[in-house]
Order: structure tokens, then sequence, then C-alpha cells
């Protein structure tokens, strides 16, 4: 049990024989093709062109992959044995981002280059831990061939995604990244910062209770959240949109909704009733700027305009929250 659990049963680098090198490296170039091939189905829809270079990519990870398993069958007969990078304690390890959807363009490309690069530095250190020459040799093969991958990836970007193509990626993620989360998080934001104000106000100068303005916030806030979340989710599956997950849109909106409304409600957990509805008073403040920069910097709308609009509704919705708690 504790073995497992400290890893001593991987075994050492050092304590593998040529033919189990030789079977170490023919299964990571095999799960780098398919990480590789995971890679162009997730970007395939929305990035075609790079998708095509991870496609080379993994035929060219299988390409060194049959030449291993030749190499293989020439010194040691047809029974490869089964040995995998997470036998072997120091070995890289290859976390797995490509189940992640939607997959980020940059970050793949960055993570490709990495993958390259970890295997070209393992082979590198590998040779250095053997005195074998035929070892040493086969280690330093595998080094050189794994720069040439890292290499490969360069001058197939070049070809699929040239400067345009790839300005053009950058645009579709960052739409495609506003669509799912950043335009569906500023509604909920909006509508829970706004439409609370005047319930939780109404209520605070109403009963001058802090504990009961909060229960009123609270369940406000969440009612707020869950109901938008859910109609975010269910009013648009995203396939002719565009929008992307209505997972991912009701959870954004959903929780952002929710964060708007508790923001102006947790300073009445303070039991001073002023003192409550001051801070209360700053965080809304805070709060309607900070959708107003939001809808500048991702929205595209003018600072100017997008201040009138939020900060004059916030204060009117404010003001009338006031106005009938005082009632």
């Amino acid at each position: 049990m504790l073995s497992r659990f400290f890893g001593h049963r991987r075994h050492a680098l050092e304590s593998l024989s040529e033919q189990q090198l030789l079977a170490l490296a023919i299964s990571s170039e095999e799960d780098d093709a398919r990480i590789y091939l995971a890679y162009a189905d997730g970007l395939r829809e929305d990035f075609p062109q790079s998708a095509k270079v991870f496609d080379e990519m993994a035929e060219e990870e299988n390409r060194h992959r049959q030449s291993l398993i030749e190499l293989h069958r020439e010194r040691f007969g047809d029974q490869i044995p089964l040995i995998r990078r997470e036998h072997v304690r120091g070995y890289y390890e290859r976390k797995p981002d490509w189940l992640i959807r939607p997959l980020g363009i940059d970050k793949v490309r960055d993570m490709a280059e990495k993958m390259e690069e970890q295997a070209y530095r393992f082979y590198t250190e590998a040779v250095k831990l053997v005195r074998d020459a035929p070892t040493r040799k086969l280690l330093g093969d595998l080094a050189i061939a794994e720069k040439t991958h890292e290499s490969l990836a360069h001058r197939l970007g070049d070809k699929h995604t040239p400067g345009n193509v790839r300005e053009l990626e950058k645009q579709t993620e960052r739409r495609q990244l506003i669509l799912t989360y950043i335009q569906p998080g500023l509604a909920g934001l909006m509508d829970g910062s706004v439409s609370t104000l005047a319930p939780i106000f109404a209520a605070a100068f109403a009963t001058q209770d802090t504990w009961q303005t909060f229960l009123v916030g609270l369940s406000a806030s969440l009612g707020a959240g869950i109901s938008m979340g859910f109609t975010e989710a269910a009013h648009d599956d995203g396939k002719l949109s565009g929008r992307g997950s209505p997972l991912k849109r009701g959870l954004a909106n959903g929780l952002m909704t929710a964060i708007g409304g508790l923001g102006h409600a947790l300073p009445y957990l303070i039991s001073d009733f002023w003192t409550a509805t001051i801070i209360a008073a700053i965080v809304v403040f805070i709060e309607l700027w900070a959708i107003a920069y939001i809808q500048h910097r991702f929205m595209e709308t003018p600072f100017f305009r997008a201040a009138i609009q939020v900060v004059l509704g916030g204060g009117l919705v404010l003001a009338t929250g006031i106005l009938i708690g005082n009632a």
C-alpha cells in the first residue's frame, strides 16, 4: 500500500534495458500522436488551419513510431515489452488538457512546443545516465528526432497558419470567450447588482434591522442567480447562435448574478445599521463602475455612455428602494 502511494514500484531509468528503453520510446511516440490528434479534433471546428498542423504532427509521430518498431523488430523481435511513461520514475508526464473544451489556440500551441522540448530534454539527460555505447547512440538519435519534431511544429505552423490566419483565429477565440463567458457573466452581474438594489435597501430602511436585511438580500441574490442561470442555459443551446455550451453560459450568468447581489447584501452582516449601509453603498458604487468598465473593455461600448447607462440606472433603482423603505 505504502509503496504504491510513494511510487516505489516505478522503475528507475538506469535500470531499464535497451529493449525497454526502445519500448518506452515507442509507447511515448504513440501517446503523443494520439494527443496531437485530440488537439486537432478539438480545434477543427473553430480553427481548421491549426487543426491541419496537429494532423501533420500526429502523422510525423506515427512515422517515427513505425521506424522505432522496425528497429525493435530487427534487434529484439516482434514482442515489444509493455512499458509506459508512468512506469518510470522521473519521466515527463502529459497533463490531459486535450480533454478540455473549448481548446485555447495559443495554449495548445504552447503545449505542443513544451511536449517536444520535454521529450528532447529527457532523452538528452538519459544519454548521460548510461555507459553502453549502443544505448547511448539510441538515446542520442531519439533526442535528435525530438528536436526535429520541435522544428517541424514551427515549419508546419508557418505553412498552415501564416500571420493573417493566426490573427483571424485569435479574433475567433476572443469572440467565443465573449459569447460564452463575458456576455452572460456581464448580463448576470448587471442584473444581480441592479435588480437587487431596490429590495435590499427598501428592507434596510423599512426595518432598520441588518440581519433581516441580509436575509432579504441573500434570498434575492441566490434566487435571482438560480433563475437567471437556468434561463440562460435553457433559452439557447448554442448550436445555431454559436454562443457555446449552455451549461457554461448558465453557470457564468447565474454565478455573476448571485455575486452582484451578494456584494451589497454581505455588509448587512455588520450589526450597526449605518455602518453596514455606508459600506453597502460603497460596494454598489464599485459594482456599477466595474460593470461600466467591463462593457467598455469587452463589449466595446464607449466608456462615457456605459457609465451613464449603468450608473444612472443603478442610482435610480437605489433611490427607488430607499424611498419605498422610508415610505
